[in-house]
């Protein structure tokens, strides 16, 4: 399981010209899954976005959590996080978890994280044409893989 992780002063995700979901402090997530992940995928990295101290204390220094600043958090899925480049100039997808596997995944995850976080987490819609909007703060982007945990 990738992830994405922006530090966001807000956001929103939109399908079809209609606005499904809008955080406004706190974290925009993007998940793409593999057909190897697990459970323990998902709780190795939920546990982990939740508790990671991104956010500024009083002096500036990124010592929060999002659940430390009581924090939103919207949840895409996003297959595009498995793509391959190795060969031509054509990503392959082959890495990519197939739906059937990926959204009870991806749904679990965004169980997961509501628990972590104690509130509900926004979501797009899988497999949808969405338009994702954000105001990145800092700008701080993380890069998590469960099978690299660095």
């Amino acid at each position: 399981m990738k992830a994405v992780i922006q530090r966001v002063s807000e956001a929103s995700v939109s399908v079809e010209g209609k606005r499904i979901s809008q955080i406004g402090c706190g974290l925009l997530i993007l998940i793409g899954v593999e057909e190897e992940d697990t459970k323990k995928d998902i709780e190795w990295l939920s546990g982990k976005i939740s508790r990671l101290r991104i956010f500024g204390d009083d002096k500036g220094m990124m010592n929060k959590s999002v659940l430390d600043i009581d924090g939103e958090a919207i949840v895409i899925s996003q297959f595009t996080l498995h793509a391959s480049t190795k060969k031509g100039n054509r990503p392959s997808f082959i890495n990519a978890a197939k739906p059937e596997t990926a959204i009870p995944l991806y749904e679990e995850f965004i169980k997961q994280l509501e628990v972590n976080l104690g509130k509900k987490v926004g979501t797009g819609i899988f497999a949808a044409d969405m338009k994702v909007s954000l105001l990145n703060d800092g700008p701080v982007t993380i890069i998590m893989d469960t099978k690299n945990k660095e």
